[in-house]
């Protein structure tokens, strides 16, 4: 595997892959690599011969300087985990690389941007389309894997290529969990024991939430309220005390705007939840049976 930190030396190598014939893949990361990450990198191979991955812990994006600064860092493992996955390159650049100086140039998103993770995090998806954008550019690949765990910031690298006629196709890879059912994250190494253990309860409001989505529908037919899986969502997360919850929410999956009234189509319950200090994201996708009951 190669190790590159200059934009120049990146081109070259990808444009040599290109002239050769071969399709790219290229899988975005700010390290601290787990399964899940692995996961994408392994599902990039499948779609292309060559495979990119990046790690760039992105200042943009994080609304606090503190959760910046406690972002695990961990280059050499994480250049190890992304060889033994099948990676080709590592384009693994330093700020000034992304954010040239005097950077004055931004992408701000709306649409699946509102709401949510862009309530809550004032600035972050402004952070994430732009360096998103510089990658994109940087690589050129056929084809970019994002992870279905972070569910609303697929749907803006979606609408950000739509709406920029892009020339690549975006992927998307299943949310990997741990045996207890909670998304594996960079974040889940801060929880003590007792965190730990507390933060199952984010699957067990998703299940709740997913069966009240399909309660009396037939396996999925209309019919099911909106209101009633918000109202399961909050019933589970308050049985724990440790938990403090952000958002629990049905939204419309390429919108993601909440949904009102009865679900039909395809639908994400998406949750934000703080476990002592640490804050977890999950969701779940569901396709409801838009047919008449």
């Amino acid at each position: 595997m190669l190790t590159v930190s200059a934009g120049g030396e990146l081109r070259r190598v990808v444009k040599g892959w290109r002239e050769a014939g071969d399709r790219i893949a290229f899988v975005p990361t700010m390290g601290a690599l787990h399964e899940g990450h692995l996961s994408l990198v392994r599902r990039a191979r499948e779609l292309a011969p060559r495979v990119v991955a990046s790690i760039f812990v992105n200042p943009a994006q994080f609304d606090e300087a503190a959760d910046l600064e406690r972002y695990p860092r961990t280059p050499e493992r994480d250049a190890g985990l992304l060889e033994s996955a099948g990676c080709d390159l590592l384009f693994l650049p330093d700020e000034a690389t992304l954010y040239p100086p005097g950077h004055a140039t931004w992408v701000v998103p709306e649409g699946p941007a509102e709401g949510l993770e862009g309530a809550h995090r004032p600035g972050h998806f402004r952070g994430v389309a732009t360096v998103v954008l510089a990658l994109l550019e940087l690589v050129r690949p056929d084809v970019a894997v994002f992870g279905e765990k972070d569910a609303q910031q697929l749907a803006v690298v979606r609408r950000l290529v739509r709406d920029l006629h892009l020339a690549v196709e975006i992927a998307a890879g299943p949310t990997v969990r741990e045996a207890d059912g909670l998304a594996m994250s960079s974040r889940n190494a801060r929880l003590s024991p007792e965190e730990r253990r507390a933060a199952e309860v984010l699957h067990r409001a998703l299940r709740a939430g997913a069966a009240a989505a399909l309660d009396g529908t037939g396996g999925g037919g209309p019919g099911a309220s909106a209101e009633a899986v918000r109202r399961a969502l909050r019933e589970a997360l308050a049985a724990e005390p440790l938990a403090r919850v952000d958002y629990a929410e049905v939204v419309d999956a390429e919108s993601f705007q909440p949904v009102a009234g009865r679900l039909a189509g395809e639908v994400v319950v998406p949750i934000a939840v703080w476990i002592g200090d640490t804050r977890l994201i999950d969701n779940l996708r569901l396709r409801i049976d838009d047919r008449p009951a």
